[in-house]
């Protein structure tokens, strides 16, 4: 009786590493994809709305690159290729969300969907140092191996 309960949580098929190897994916895939929504690629799943806030998407790029580090050499090929796969579609991602000007409608993460707030054209005021902005975003986010 008791076996019986251990099947209905632990697949008869799936192995401990099996299973390991399917929550490193799970992980990975949920990093990328919370790094994708505040890069503003793809709509909150809950509101619908793009949200760009590439601090924070920054982090979860920096979360995945640390987890390739710690675990190099450690990882079967599938999740070495997945992990690899991810960073770098993550990578070129923010490469684009950098070089492309945040149109002034985009909603910031903070702020309600249909609220106005006066501090948008202070925030367009500095566009002549923009691009050095983003030449010094992008410097922050280069790493050298």
């Amino acid at each position: 009786m008791n076996d019986s309960h251990v099947s209905e949580d632990n697949p008869v098929s799936g192995s401990p590493d099996e299973m390991r190897s399917a929550l490193f994916a799970h992980m990975v895939m949920q990093q990328s994809r919370m790094a994708m929504m505040l890069l503003g690629k793809t709509p909150h799943p809950e509101t619908g709305q793009v949200i760009r806030d590439l601090e924070a998407a920054r982090l979860f790029i920096d979360q995945l690159e640390m987890l390739e580090f710690k675990t190099k050499g450690n990882l079967n090929p599938e999740e070495a290729a997945l992990l690899k796969q991810s960073l770098m579609s993550l990578r070129m991602a923010f490469v684009e969300a950098v070089d492309s000007s945040p149109s002034p409608a985009e909603p910031r993460p903070a702020q309600p969907a249909g609220s106005t707030s006066a501090p948008e054209p202070a925030k367009a005021a500095p566009a002549s140092a923009t691009p050095l902005a983003e030449e010094e975003h992008r410097k922050k986010f280069t790493k050298k191996y």
